[in-house]
């Protein structure tokens, strides 16, 4: 079964760290994605940009708004995600507890419905 692992932090925790420490949060997620795809449990991962970057689109009445940031404003926002393959609910548990953000942040899992 399909899950997306859902990467939540608080920005400001990034942004006090040292290059050093941000350098070793990159290798070890690097290495964790790596460890992910040679168990066969990685579908694909990303990071993504700021909430700063993000554009929120909505239609109502047949009428298109956009407007710049995330929908809500919130102390945490979603970093990045990874889509993994897992046998159940506790493998997809156990995959997010090692990914290294969960150590500063949150993951939320979410099974993938598959239509048809």
């Amino acid at each position: 079964m399909k899950y997306l692992c859902q990467v939540w932090f608080d920005g400001a925790i990034l942004g006090a760290m040292t290059k050093e420490q941000k350098a070793e949060l990159d290798a070890n997620s690097l290495n964790y994605d790596r460890d992910l795809v040679e168990s066969g449990h990685m579908i694909v991962a990303q990071a993504l940009q700021s909430p700063k970057s993000a554009v929120t689109v909505r239609v109502r009445h047949g009428e298109m708004s956009v407007t710049d940031g995330p929908f809500a404003e919130t102390k945490e926002a979603l970093g990045g995600f990874i889509l993994i393959e897992a046998k159940d609910l506790n493998d997809a548990i156990r995959v997010a507890a090692g990914i290294p953000l969960a150590k500063l942040g949150a993951i939320e899992i979410r099974p993938i419905h598959e239509f048809g």
